[in-house]
């Protein structure tokens, strides 16, 4: 078994297996721009590897293989598996589980007004179909993206995104099927202490930025500052 670490600050992968005594670095830095997504025992990322590129990319990195000697002590550099034109899709925003399937996120327009959702097993076979339908599911968008069933959301219905809508800012829900934009939250909850327990989906929200969730903290948004504080 190999346990896999993919380190932002660093731009490297550290990873071990069980008769390791302490953490290898990779070799190779992460062609990494937004959170990378763990699914059944493997690493994906989505990067784009310049500004004037054409392409974004998404990389597979597979845990450390066996050789006849035993573990192999090097872990292979990513495997690019699929690639997205930017005509196609202008800014991902990362990858999600919904399911057991990998999702891709993105928009393709530059006022962050229409939320895209492509399976990966489609874009590795260069199938670029948007779906509208995510089994009544709700996803987050944030710093790592989140999903989660709408039958534990009762003021959210299911196929939707919610994330941080530019402009004035606030919090909205996208339907995928009808392309609508509604608040997800009311202004209250989003700018100060509203009366009562917060919305659900506001803290649900919460965990999609690594700063707040892993102290249990609940974010709020500075009516004058372009910040989010707590």
């Amino acid at each position: 078994m190999t346990i896999m670490l993919a380190l932002y600050d660093v731009w490297h992968v550290a990873y071990a297996t069980s008769q390791d005594r302490q953490w290898n670095l990779s070799s190779w830095r992460l062609p990494m721009l937004y959170a990378p997504l763990s699914f059944q025992g493997k690493l994906y990322i989505v990067g784009t590897p310049r500004i004037w590129e054409s392409m974004h990319q998404v990389f597979q990195i597979d845990p450390r293989g066996q050789n006849e000697a035993g573990a192999d002590p090097q872990l292979q550099p990513p495997k690019l598996i699929a690639t997205i034109p930017i005509g196609k899709l202008i800014h991902p925003h990362g990858l999600v589980q919904c399911g057991t399937e990998i999702l891709v996120l993105g928009q393709n327009d530059l006022l962050v007004s229409q939320i895209l959702v492509c399976k990966l097993t489609d874009l590795v076979l260069q199938k670029f179909i948007p779906v509208d339908n995510i089994g009544d599911n709700t996803l987050f968008l944030g710093e790592r993206n989140l999903s989660v069933s709408s039958k534990i959301l009762s003021t959210v219905k299911g196929d939707n995104v919610v994330y941080e809508c530019s402009g004035q800012p606030y919090l909205g829900q996208y339907h995928l099927s009808s392309g609508s934009l509604t608040p997800a939250i009311d202004s209250c909850s989003l700018y100060g202490r509203a009366p009562g327990p917060s919305s659900l989906v506001h803290y649900i929200f919460s965990c999609c930025t690594r700063d707040l969730w892993n102290r249990g903290l609940l974010f709020r948004r500075a009516r004058d500052a372009d910040l989010w504080f707590v």
